[in-house]
């Protein structure tokens, strides 16, 4: 596609005015899709400060950009003008310690984790990756302590590490958080399932609904809901949850880690997620709401919608 001189020119502005900058959906503190929450999260690591675009916002900047670095795809990294790649690229350069380099920054520490799976885990996994073909087990933890594995090819700079028999591939970052994590299979009311456990984490307690309704009404525990925008949509949060999706990860994780929290979701499952990564960053009163948002309006408000 041709680039109008306007558009140019407003990129060009951006360029020149700062040093780093992401075109992007959403923004630093709210990535708007897997692919800018990636890159996001991996600058994050090297970088206090950097310039965002929010492309949603800006229909003529989000095809422009494409235009003017002739890149097709969202995020685009620019540093001093020059266009550096998308997601994939910033993650390997990430990986690799060019990126490091680039930013100044120190080179990064890759002494493999001493990490721990259950044997109950290593079977499920090693169900799980008996077919797959050309590509390995990898597990990312973002500095929030989330967590996610996926099968994806090697990298020639993965750190490398095998427990009970399962590989695992870890990026610097990763790898420096996964020091000392069990990897379980656990069954809880929420159903089954992968579980990290951080050195030094706390335990998560399950919540009724009935025992959530009582403490909101004592005012002993803060309620978080941490149901996307669809969800929010659908059923309003309950009058004295405060948001995750209004309020962001930072600003609650500012709490006294004394705080007591329960967290709240649709079911029950992806709350329950949340809760172990504020366990992880040291909470030490973490609840999780057994049944969610629906046993909620099953069992307490039948005004709630259910959904």
């Amino acid at each position: 596609m041709s680039l109008d001189a306007t558009t140019r020119e407003r990129i060009e502005t951006l360029l020149k005015e700062h040093r780093v900058v992401l075109f992007m959906k959403g923004n630093r503190q709210q990535p708007m899709c897997g692919f800018s929450a990636a890159a996001t999260n991996t600058l994050n690591e090297l970088l206090p400060e950097y310039h965002t675009v929010n492309v949603l916002d800006d229909p003529e900047i989000r095809e422009g950009i494409k235009a003017y670095g002739d890149w097709p795809t969202i995020p685009q990294l620019y540093v001093e003008g020059e266009l550096v790649g998308g997601s994939d690229i910033i993650r390997q350069m990430y990986t690799s310690g060019e990126l490091h380099q680039l930013f100044g920054a120190a080179a990064p520490d890759r002494t493999p984790p001493q990490i721990t799976i259950t044997d109950k885990a290593a079977e499920v996994i090693g169900q799980g990756i008996a077919n797959a073909q050309g590509v390995v087990l990898h597990l990312e933890i973002g500095p929030d302590h989330s967590a996610g594995f996926q099968l994806a090819p090697a990298g020639d700079h993965d750190i490398v590490v095998t427990s009970n028999g399962i590989e695992v591939h870890f990026d610097p970052g990763s790898a420096q958080r996964a020091k000392g994590i069990v990897i379980d299979w656990v069954s809880t009311v929420q159903g089954e399932g992968l579980s990290l456990k951080f050195p030094g984490a706390q335990e998560i307690t399950s919540l009724t609904v009935h025992e959530l309704k009582a403490r909101l009404a004592a005012g002993t525990i803060t309620l978080i809901d941490v149901r996307p925008a669809s969800g929010l949509t659908q059923a309003a949060p309950l009058a004295q949850a405060r948001v995750l999706e209004v309020e962001g990860y930072d600003a609650l994780a500012a709490l006294p880690k004394d705080t007591p929290i329960a967290f709240i979701c649709h079911h029950g499952i992806s709350s329950q997620g949340v809760a172990e990564r504020f366990a992880a960053h040291g909470f030490s009163k973490v609840h999780n709401v057994e049944g969610g948002m629906d046993a909620w309006a099953r069992e307490i408000d039948s005004s709630v919608p259910r959904y």
